[in-house]
């Protein structure tokens, strides 16, 4: 059975996408931790991060650092926080988040967004990709 993000890739479901590839997807976490909190998704419906063969490992490394480096210009942070946990979605998925405090990155505490928010959060760090 396909995965909420294996939806997400095939359309079936929508999104506030960052960035696309052959290989891989960022978009906004839909329930995030903190503004800005985005997924790094392979493409490719892998359960474990240790499963995917070592080159699609680092893609998906290099991958997350270049959104990562969008997220720490359009986001008011401290750093970007970085978490994979894997129970939630049985679908690899690096977590991006922007942090001031160590609370950010407990997955306890969420934030509220607006349909409108999301939107012009994605455009703003799609315009900071390099």
């Amino acid at each position: 059975m396909a995965t909420v993000f294996t939806k997400i890739i095939k359309g079936e479901l929508p999104s506030y996408k960052i960035a696309e590839d052959e290989n891989f997807i960022a978009f906004l976490d839909v329930n995030p931790n903190a503004k800005g909190h985005t997924l790094c998704v392979p493409k490719e419906e892998t359960d474990k991060l240790f499963d995917l063969g070592e080159h699609k490992y680092l893609q998906l490394m290099q991958f997350s650092r270049r959104i990562a480096k969008a997220l720490e210009k359009a986001v008011a942070c401290k750093r970007v926080g970085m978490a994979v946990v894997g129970l939630e979605v049985p679908h690899v998925h690096v977590h991006l988040i922007p942090i001031n405090a160590m609370r950010d990155m407990t997955f306890q505490h969420k934030i509220d967004m607006d349909e409108e928010e999301f939107e012009e959060l994605a455009s703003k760090i799609r315009s900071k990709l390099v």
